[in-house]
């Protein structure tokens, strides 16, 4: 059967089988388990309304036990276990844990990922800031904010690939398809760069990827929230003689402190999960090696479920902090 029509009958089968079941759960409850007939038919028509919203709820809970609860149980079991000859697996406690944290590369993928959480947040939140009040100001700004926005629309791996090109490095004597290579070479430089195996400042480099992302989607939230302040609030403040950057960060900048802290929180949880960029550029070599692509070495090249496991649970540990912190301010927000 053709790809294509295959397509077409799975998304049939799933939005016919949804109404189908949403059709026929609500048909049973009301006619066959609260019936609305006889002496109680006020109470029978409470507990069906009590119960009907749950029904609706059903199937995403069901969606989130398979590809979310289970995994993060299953993940959690395998991190406690270790493969045995001819098939299984036996429990080791924390074995898998103390081998993840005597290997210098967990390490080393540790120290990474928190000098990109000190960086990238940072400076795409600052950038997207910047972005978003300048191009406000400009009567073309809307083609800016579009231009500065596209990187959104690429995957990770074509952001990788169109900065690799950038980063790239031809033989001395050879014209620089690399654009970093061909200004250096332009301004004097004695000999093209291997900008990705230069320890330390090689993750600054992969770093500016993931900004060059993430700008945009801070622009576009922080632009939002610039446009909801009061004019009344900024009025106030030019009729007090106050200048543009005490406007900006006196007055603009304290109203919207709590879409930066979540826009801040945002990509500090993409920070935490990239994986990507460095797979795709570097494959964690020249000491650039994250938790994710140290995860996935540890599963899929040496085949080590435990401490791919272990490792898996240590980025889900780093993760929860952020995202309860997400869900309080969301909560505290909505009362």
């Amino acid at each position: 059967m053709h790809p294509a029509i295959q397509g077409l009958l799975t998304i049939a089968f799933g939005v016919g089988g949804c109404v189908g079941y949403f059709y026929f759960s609500n048909l049973v409850l009301d006619r066959v388990i609260f019936p609305a007939r006889g002496a109680h038919i006020a109470r029978n028509i409470r507990r069906a309304n009590m119960i009907r919203p749950w029904l609706f709820l059903l199937p995403a809970l069901l969606a989130l036990g398979l590809y979310l609860a289970y995994p993060v149980v299953e993940t959690l079991r395998l991190s406690v276990t270790e493969r045995v000859p001819g098939g299984g697996s036996e429990f080791v406690g924390l074995a898998n844990y103390q081998q993840m944290l005597a290997e210098a590369k967990f390490w080393e993928a540790l120290q990474n990922n928190f000098l990109w959480l000190l960086v990238v947040p940072a400076a795409s939140t600052a950038f997207g800031l910047l972005a978003a009040q300048l191009t406000d100001r400009l009567a073309w700004g809307n083609i800016a904010k579009s231009l500065i926005f596209m990187p959104m629309a690429i995957s990770f791996v074509g952001a990788a690939v169109i900065w690799k090109l950038v980063y790239d490095a031809r033989p001395e004597g050879t014209d620089q398809i690399g654009v970093l290579n061909a200004i250096y070479i332009y301004f004097g430089g004695d000999a093209p760069m291997q900008w990705l195996t230069i320890p330390f400042w090689n993750n600054f480099f992969l770093m500016m990827v993931l900004i060059w992302i993430q700008t945009g989607f801070a622009m576009v939230i922080l632009s939002a929230a610039l446009r909801g302040i009061p004019e009344e609030t900024v009025e106030a403040a030019i009729v007090d003689g106050a200048g543009s950057f005490q406007i900006f960060f006196k007055i603009k900048v304290p109203q919207i402190m709590d879409t930066i802290v979540v826009v801040w929180t945002t990509i500090t949880i993409v920070v935490l999960k990239v994986f990507d960029i460095v797979f795709a550029m570097t494959n964690g070599q020249w000491e650039t090696q994250v938790l994710a692509n140290y995860m996935y070495d540890k599963l899929f090249r040496a085949n080590d479920w435990g401490v791919g496991s272990a490792s898996a649970m240590i980025i889900m540990l780093l993760v929860l902090p952020i995202l309860v912190w997400n869900v309080y301010n969301a909560r505290r927000e909505m009362r």
